[in-house]
């Protein structure tokens, strides 16, 4: 079982409980606030709960007893979820995602609290190398949120993604294990 307290939120392992308010983020808001900002260039598909319930979850160990996914909480309630999958395991690559579904918790450093723990799990129970994340150009508090942890822009597609008719930049930010340790 995973559970890491930071300043403002905790990371743990999803339980079947989760399941209906993920699915309410995903599927049932009316606003869906997140999906303005978390990959709004990518269509998702609309899924019924029974579908949704057996594609989500963790499916993966990155290392044993190293999830591919975590649930974000703030004093018992679920905002939001981190995920990593392998880009090149020879080379000890992942890509990491974080959302936050609740924007209440935007811009208050529930972000960077959460990113901080999980970009730190990773690298003490794993041998990973470097630890990457892709966003658009669009997305400011993503792109603030990584470079407050120690990402570096490592490259930029220009005018690669569209949303809502206008083209933006695809961002590709990384951190390697030894600027980790030094930040540290």
């Amino acid at each position: 079982m995973v559970r890491l307290q930071g300043e403002q939120v905790v990371l743990r392992n999803f339980k079947d409980e989760d399941l209906d308010i993920l699915y309410y983020w995903r599927f049932e808001d009316l606003n869906q606030e997140a999906k303005k900002w978390n990959g709004p260039y990518i269509k998702e598909r609309w899924m019924s709960k029974e579908e949704f319930s057996k594609k989500w979850g963790p499916k993966d160990q990155i290392s044993p007893g190293v999830y591919d996914q975590l649930i974000i909480e703030v004093e018992g309630k679920v905002i939001g979820t981190f995920s990593c999958y392998w880009i090149d395991q020879n080379t000890n690559w992942l890509e990491t995602g974080i959302v936050i579904y609740d924007p209440q918790y935007w811009s208050g450093g529930y972000g960077t609290d959460a990113y901080r723990l999980w970009i730190d799990y990773l690298f003490n129970e794993t041998s990973i190398h470097r630890l990457g994340m892709s966003t658009w150009s669009g997305n400011i508090r993503m792109l603030k949120v990584a470079s407050k942890i120690g990402m570096k822009e490592e490259a930029r597609i220009r005018e690669a993604r569209e949303v809502n008719g206008v083209l933006y930049d695809a961002i590709k930010m990384g951190i390697l294990r030894k600027e980790w340790t030094a930040l540290k």
